[in-house]
């Protein structure tokens, strides 16, 4: 993997040869990434991998035409391969009256702001083991576990760079670190298996292998003997575990290009009330040590913490700049991409701001609820807003947690969820995307 200042330098250079190649414009992209895990099962060593990868992509334009290449080819002659590819594939592309970089007038221009995202320790294989097996161990001693699938610990980095023609020269490193578990609980056909995960860019930053284990054999103990609950309207509490879902949903269907495709229920709700009253959605591309925190977004352009949603009213798009000539708009500084084809739009970290009563006072807002904590399946329709997921959880009475329940079907639509959840105050930021608990008044809920 290259450093940062290679990184910018070949993204660079590759863009200077586009230019003398023939195209009118050009950005390159170069993306490294390492990283290295540890696997371990019922306290022996399972596996032990290290991955290593670098890719760089180009996108030319001759005129309105356009066209991306991307490979992780880094000789000299399949770099000036690649750069007569493009131009030779964009002479021959269709005209997009909305293709092209970024407004030069709006580009970033260093020093780019510092968001912590790289810590240099680095363990190794054994340091990893010993903090897999410290996790797979504190959940095997909780009461009632009787099996583990395994526990692991890993670390990573990544580079990334960016250069284009119209005067955008940047790059970053960010590093990341994690610990996992999973284990079963109970006996035959009563197993239950749950698990637990935490990561942080910072090693320094994350949980104590025991804290994640217990986590897991808690969790798993909790779901043993699940029931159903009769089929009807029920009040459903998200638990943060999943209520991020909502606000990833939430986030989809504001992106520039299901707008401008006309593929989003929220499509004439721009300036209007969709969430409660004092509901806010915010996204911090600068949150130091953020999983998601960004310097530049994918086309050289700045990034500022940015309301989605203040008091309810739904504020804006997220475009980067084909959407954005597409609606009449100016990027936003959300764009997103990879090594190969154009950029997207997307969100850095998202979460919707704490509200002002605690997950106990949800809780006990109703004689009867359902707290969930797992969602299956995908189905959503974002063109209609129409929900309908598998779910698992627990039952709630009188603000205490009862009897688990699995294989239930919540429903609802999302408009409707967004114009009636109410945020709990028990906000962590320990995702990309985070939400605190989530009440909402009612959903249909049936048997899965």
């Amino acid at each position: 993997m290259l450093s940062v200042e290679q990184a910018r330098d070949s993204a660079q250079s590759l863009v200077e040869q586009a230019r003398r190649a023939g195209a009118d414009a050009a950005d390159a992209v170069y993306i490294g990434s390492e990283s290295q895990g540890v696997q371990v099962r019922l306290g022996e060593l399972e596996h032990v991998d290290f991955s290593e990868g670098e890719d760089v992509g180009l996108r030319v334009f001759v005129g309105q035409q356009s066209a991306s290449v991307s490979t992780s080819d880094f000789s000299n002659e399949a770099l000036s391969a690649l750069v007569e590819r493009a131009v030779a594939m964009a002479r021959e592309a269709p005209e997009d009256p909305y293709a092209g970089l970024a407004p030069a007038q709006l580009i970033a221009r260093g020093p780019f702001p510092d968001i912590d995202a790289e810590d240099r320790s680095a363990p190794g294989p054994q340091e990893l083991r010993e903090s897999a097996l410290a996790a797979e161990r504190a959940a095997l001693a909780v009461e009632g576990v009787t099996n583990s699938s395994g526990g692991s610990a890993g670390r990573s980095a990544s580079t990334m760079a960016l250069a284009t023609s119209s005067g955008f020269s940047g790059a970053s490193r960010s590093t990341g670190h994690s610990i996992s578990v999973s284990v079963i609980a109970g006996e035959g056909p009563t197993m239950q298996r749950d698990s637990a995960w935490h990561g942080a860019r910072h090693l320094s930053d994350v949980d104590a292998p025991e804290i994640v284990g217990r986590l897991a054999g808690d969790r798993a103990i909790a779901k043993l003997n699940p029931g159903k609950p009769q089929p009807g309207r029920y009040p459903i509490l998200f638990d943060p575990r999943v209520a991020g879902s909502l606000v990833t949903h939430f986030a989809a269907s504001i992106s520039g290009g299901s707008i401008a495709r006309k593929a989003s229920f929220l499509l004439s709700k721009l300036g209007e009330r969709i969430f409660a009253d004092g509901v806010r959605i915010v996204d911090d591309p600068l949150r130091p040590r953020g999983l998601r925190s960004r310097a530049f977004d994918g086309e050289g352009l700045p990034v500022a913490r940015m309301d989605f949603v203040s008091d309810g009213i739904l504020r804006t798009w997220t475009a980067e700049s084909a959407s954005a000539r597409q609606l009449g708009i100016q990027p936003t500084g959300h764009a997103v991409r990879g090594a190969g084809g154009a950029p997207g739009a997307g969100p850095s970290n998202l979460f919707i701001e704490a509200g002002n009563r605690t997950r106990e006072e949800l809780l006990a807002s109703y004689p009867e609820a359902i707290l969930v904590t797992e969602l299956i399946g995908q189905g959503i329709n974002y063109v209609t807003g129409d929900y309908s997921r598998g779910a698992a959880g627990f039952m709630v009475r009188n603000g205490e947690i009862a009897e688990p329940v699995a294989e239930i079907t919540i429903a609802s639509n999302l408009l409707e969820m967004f114009a009636t959840l109410e945020p709990g105050s028990d906000l962590e930021f320990r995702r990309g995307i985070d939400s605190p608990t989530l009440l909402l008044p009612e959903m249909t809920v049936a048997a899965a």
